[in-house]
């Protein structure tokens, strides 16, 4: 049963995303998902430090944001942490297609608190509910819709654990909710992204999940063909680039598009 602090949890996380920030009339807006913040705030600083123009970003879960841009929302580029609702906006003639690429690839971990003693080794079968304990929640972000939930549901049912599970998962609008449940003691362990995890001191990694358990993860970039302002090519192209390497690497991502 969630208690009080959670519930309050629950409704901070829910007033404090993806609606978008207050907006300069020509800055590029960026709708991203929620685990590209460190980074992606260390890129957008890069590119202000090079160019002296500005960028916002709305983050929140990839699903919530497409649903927002198919509804007309003000925004110039989308980042979306999986291929398909990057393709459920191609399909709605909502991105511009030739600008779709794959930029950067990630990892899902299950987390502890930072003073936790679970030990676990994730292989078919393992105990993850026992772990858990019978009171114990497992955090994830919505397994139906936002991607680290389906990756990590994928990756659950590969492994034969999904059904023993799955009536403790507390559920979240994206995945750094689910890491906020974890890092406040709230729930004993969390599905979420190595980068993720990587952002948070009050978290430590138990175990990987085995690439092979799941779904490649992905995260696509593209221009979005709504978008008006002249500067939003730029900034892609500098997200492309070798210069804004660094602000991804230093979280744990990986570079799958070519920098330039």
């Amino acid at each position: 049963m969630l208690t009080r602090r959670t519930i309050a949890l629950f409704l901070a996380v829910a007033l404090a995303a993806p609606s978008a920030p207050a907006l300069a009339a020509d800055n590029v807006v960026v709708f991203a998902a929620a685990s590209l913040k460190n980074a992606l705030d260390d890129a957008v600083a890069g590119y202000k430090a090079a160019t002296g123009k500005a960028v916002t970003v709305s983050y929140g879960g990839s699903s919530t944001l497409a649903k927002q841009i198919e509804a007309a929302a003000p925004a110039d580029i989308f980042i979306s942490a999986d291929l398909a609702w990057m393709k459920d906006l191609h399909d709605k003639n909502l991105t511009v297609a030739a600008t779709e690429k794959p930029l950067l690839g990630n990892e899902i971990v299950l987390v502890a608190p930072k003073d936790s003693t679970a030990s676990l080794t994730i292989a078919p079968g393992f105990d993850l509910s026992g772990t858990l304990g019978g009171a114990g929640h497992l955090a994830m972000a919505n397994v139906d819709s936002v991607p680290a939930g389906k990756y990590g549901k994928a990756a659950l049912i590969k492994l034969g654990v999904w059904d023993s599970v799955s009536a403790k998962v507390v559920q979240a609008d994206d995945v750094r909710a689910a890491l906020a449940f974890v890092a406040s003691g709230e729930a004993p362990l969390g599905v979420v992204y190595a980068t993720d995890a990587a952002a948070e001191p009050k978290v430590k990694v138990v175990a990987t999940f085995p690439a092979d358990s799941h779904p490649p993860i992905v995260y696509p970039v593209a221009l979005l063909s709504a978008s008006t302002n002249p500067d939003a090519a730029s900034f892609l192209k500098y997200l492309e680039s070798d210069a804004a390497k660094p602000a991804f690497t230093k979280q744990g991502f990986t570079i799958i598009g070519s920098g330039s």
